[in-house]
C-alpha cells in the first residue's frame, strides 16, 4: 500500500489551527506585534472600554455594563465636583432682580409733564399732588396686626319659668352679644329643658350650653344652688378653661364688667348696688380695695355680719382651672368645690368663696380702687302671676279699650 507523506512547505511552517480556523502568522506580521509592545497603551485601554461596554448580551455581559456606566457616572461626578462654580453664583447675587415697572421713555417723560402741571395748579389752588408713583414696592403698605388672645368667659345663668322669664332671658342675651368673644352662656333649668328657654338662647346669638338640674325639686331647698352646682360639675368634666361668672338673669350688668373679667387671674370682686326688698333704699356690698388689694368690706345688714365674705353672688368671679387643676392652685384638699344648700340664706356666697381662696390675700379688687358699679341686682319679680305657654297669647285679655 503506497502512502503520501506531504511535505510541509517553509513558508507555512508558523501556520497555526484553532478550532477548525487557520490563522496565518508571518514574519512580517510578528514584526508588527514586535513593535506594538512599545507603541501607545490607550488605543488597547479605548478597545477594552468598548469590549466591557458592548460584551455579550448574557448576564455577565449586562452587568459588566451597569458597572462600568455606573463608575463613569461617579468619575464624571467627581471631576465636576472639583471645579469652583462659586464665581457663577456671586454673578448672579451680585446682580439685583428688580420688579420695578418702568413705562416706556415717552410715557415718562409725559407723566412727568402733567406731574408739574398738576404740581403748579396745585400751588395756585392752595393744595399738592404728589406724583404717582408705579412702583409696586412703593405702593403696597405693610399693614401691621396686633393680636392679643381674650380669656374666654364662662356666664352661669340659673332661670326658671315665670312672667319676666322671657324679658330677662333676651335683656341678659343682648348684653352679652356685644361682649367681644369668646363667651360661653351656660343656661341652667330644673327637671327638663323647656321649649320656650331654646328658642330664646337660638336668637341670641350667644354660644351657649343648655342644661338640666335633676335634683328632685321636692327636696331642693335652694333652686339656684343646685343649678349652678349642675353648670360647675359640667366645666369640671369637660375642663372648661376661662373665667366663671354667676349671671342672675334678673340681674342688670355693665359691658365694663365683662371687660374687667378677662383681668383677673384667679379670684375677683367688686361692689354691688343692691335694691332693698322694701324698694325704698339701695345697698351696697362688696369689698372696700386700695388699688387692687382688698382691705375690707361694705355690709349694711347687722343679720349677715358673721360673715365671712361679705360679697353677693354677682359680685365675684374665678378662674375656671381652680374647680378642676388644685395642683396649680396649691389647693389643700382635692374635694369638689360646690354650693353648699345646708347652710342658712344668705350664706352660700361666703362659704362657696371660702372653697376658692383662703384670705383677701388671693383677692383682686376690680376695677382700680373698687370704685364703680359695675352690676344692680334688682327684686324685680312678680308673683303669682301666670305667663301663656310659649308666651304667645290665645285669646285677648279680659280688660280691651276700643280704639276711638
Amino acid at each position: 500500500m503506497a502512502s503520501f507523506r506531504r511535505t510541509l512547505s517553509p513558508a507555512y511552517h508558523d501556520r497555526q489551527y484553532l478550532n477548525g480556523a487557520f490563522s496565518v502568522s508571518s514574519p512580517s506580521h510578528k514584526l508588527a506585534s514586535a513593535n506594538a509592545k512599545y507603541s501607545s497603551p490607550l488605543p488597547a485601554l479605548a478597545a477594552a472600554l468598548r469590549r466591557l461596554a458592548g460584551g455579550r448580551q448574557g448576564r455577565k455581559g449586562q452587568w459588566r455594563r451597569a458597572a462600568f456606566r455606573c463608575a463613569l457616572c461617579f468619575f464624571s461626578g467627581f471631576l465636576l465636583g472639583m471645579f469652583p462654580f462659586d464665581h457663577v453664583a456671586e454673578d448672579v447675587r451680585s446682580h439685583e432682580i428688580s420688579f420695578e415697572m418702568k413705562p416706556p421713555p415717552h410715557a415718562e417723560a409725559q407723566m412727568l409733564r402733567e406731574g408739574r402741571v398738576l404740581r403748579n395748579r396745585g400751588v395756585e389752588e392752595g393744595f399738592v399732588i404728589d406724583p404717582v408713583s408705579l412702583s409696586a414696592g412703593r405702593e403696597r403698605q405693610r399693614e401691621r396686626f396686633d393680636f392679643v388672645p381674650r380669656k374666654p368667659l364662662i356666664v352661669v345663668t340659673p332661670t326658671y319659668g315665670r312672667a319676666f322669664q322671657a324679658y330677662f332671658l333676651n335683656r341678659l342675651g343682648q348684653v352679652l352679644r356685644l361682649v367681644p368673644p369668646p363667651v360661653l352662656w351656660v343656661v341652667v333649668e330644673m327637671n327638663a329643658a323647656s321649649m320656650e328657654t331654646a328658642e330664646v338662647l337660638r336668637k341670641t346669638g350667644v354660644m351657649y350650653r343648655h342644661l338640666v338640674c335633676k335634683k328632685n325639686s321636692t327636696d331642693v331647698k335652694d333652686r339656684g344652688v343646685h343649678q349652678r352646682n349642675t353648670a360647675l360639675e359640667h366645666i369640671e368634666r369637660h375642663r372648661l378653661d376661662g373665667i366663671v361668672y354667676f349671671a342672675d338673669d334678673d340681674n342688670v350688668y355693665s359691658l365694663e364688667l365683662f371687660d374687667a373679667l378677662r383681668d383677673i387671674s384667679r379670684f375677683g370682686t367688686w361692689p354691688v348696688a343692691m335694691l332693698a326688698p322694701s324698694k325704698n333704699k339701695a345697698i351696697l356690698e362688696g369689698p372696700v380695695c386700695n388699688a387692687s388689694q382688698v382691705i375690707g368690706w361694705h355690709t349694711n345688714e347687722k343679720s349677715r355680719r358673721l360673715r365671712r365674705f361679705h360679697v353677693d353672688m354677682s359680685g365675684f368671679a374665678f378662674n375656671s382651672t381652680i374647680l378642676w387643676d388644685p395642683k396649680r392652685w396649691k389647693r389643700p384638699s382635692s374635694n369638689p368645690i360646690r354650693q353648699l344648700d345646708t347652710v342658712k340664706e344668705g350664706f352660700q356666697e361666703t362659704t362657696f368663696i371660702e372653697q376658692l381662696v383662703e384670705d383677701e390675700s388671693q383677692m383682686e379688687g376690680s376695677p382700680a380702687s373698687c370704685s364703680k358699679i359695675l352690676n344692680w341686682h334688682l327684686h324685680l319679680n312678680a308673683h303669682n302671676i301666670a305667663y301663656p305657654k310659649g308666651w304667645v297669647l290665645q285669646k285677648n285679655l279680659d280688660a280691651v279699650i276700643p280704639a276711638e
